[in-house]
C-alpha cells in the first residue's frame, strides 16, 4: 500500500547515490521529482480572454471597408467627377482656394490617385501599411491647408478640419493594428508584426506631406 497519494502523479528522475533531491533530504529510493514543463499552448498567464479572437478581425474589417470605401469614392469624385464630384478641374480650383498655387492640376491627380488607390488597398487588406499611409498623407495635407487658411475645428461651411482629422487618425490606427486576418495580407510579415511597417508608413506619409507642402504651396 502506498503511504503517499496526493492525486498527482509527478514524473521522476533517477538520482545517483549520495545525491540530494533539493528538498534538504537525501532520497532513499534514488528518485526525485522532475521539473514540470508548461504545456505547449501555455499563454504565459494572460488568460484566454487576452488572446486574439475573431471579433477583432471583424472589427478591423469594418474599419478598413468603411475608411477605404469612403476614400476610394472621394478619389473617384476627384478623378472622374463621379458621385457629383468636382472632377480634376473643379478640385484644382478648390486647391487654389486652399493656398496651393503651383501645379494644382498635377496635385489633383496625385490626391485622387492616393485616395482611390489607398482606399482600394484598405478594402482588400492588401499592402495595408501602404494604403493607410496614402490616406494619412492626404489627410495631413488637407488639415494643414485648412489650418493655415484660418480654418477652425468645427465650421458649417466645410472649412473645418474635424472630418479630415478623423480620417487621418483612423488611418493612423490601422497602420499600427494591421489589417487583421480577414484580409489578403493575412500571411504577410506586416500583418503579423505591424509595428516596424507602421513606422515605415509614418515616414512615407510624413515625407510625402512635406514634399507636397514645399513644392505646391
Amino acid at each position: 500500500m502506498s503511504t503517499h497519494d496526493d492525486g498527482f502523479d509527478q514524473p521522476t528522475t533517477k538520482l545517483s547515490a549520495g545525491q540530494f533531491d533539493g528538498s534538504g533530504f537525501s532520497s532513499g529510493t534514488g528518485y526525485a521529482p522532475a521539473p514540470l514543463e508548461p504545456p505547449a499552448d501555455f499563454d504565459g498567464g494572460d488568460g484566454e480572454e487576452n488572446r486574439w479572437h475573431g471579433g477583432l478581425d471583424f472589427g478591423l474589417l469594418i474599419l478598413r471597408v468603411v475608411l477605404g470605401g469612403t476614400m476610394a469614392a472621394h478619389g473617384l469624385q476627384k478623378l472622374f467627377g463621379l458621385f457629383d464630384g468636382p472632377g480634376i478641374g473643379g478640385f484644382a480650383s478648390a486647391l487654389t482656394g486652399m493656398g496651393y498655387t503651383s501645379q494644382t492640376t498635377l496635385l489633383s491627380w496625385i490626391t485622387g490617385i492616393a485616395e482611390l488607390g489607398g482606399g482600394v488597398l484598405l478594402v482588400l487588406g492588401l499592402f495595408t501599411p501602404l494604403g493607410a499611409a496614402a490616406i494619412l498623407g492626404v489627410a495631413v495635407n488637407i488639415i494643414y491647408a485648412k489650418f493655415a487658411a484660418g480654418g477652425r475645428f468645427f465650421t458649417g461651411d466645410g472649412a473645418g478640419f474635424e472630418y479630415e482629422l478623423f480620417i487621418g487618425l483612423t488611418a493612423f490606427a490601422l497602420l499600427f493594428t494591421g489589417s487583421g486576418r480577414a484580409a489578403i495580407d493575412k500571411n504577410t510579415p506586416w500583418r503579423r508584426k505591424p509595428l516596424p511597417y507602421a513606422l515605415l508608413g509614418l515616414l512615407l506619409a510624413g515625407a510625402a506631406s512635406a514634399v507636397v507642402i514645399v513644392l505646391f504651396r
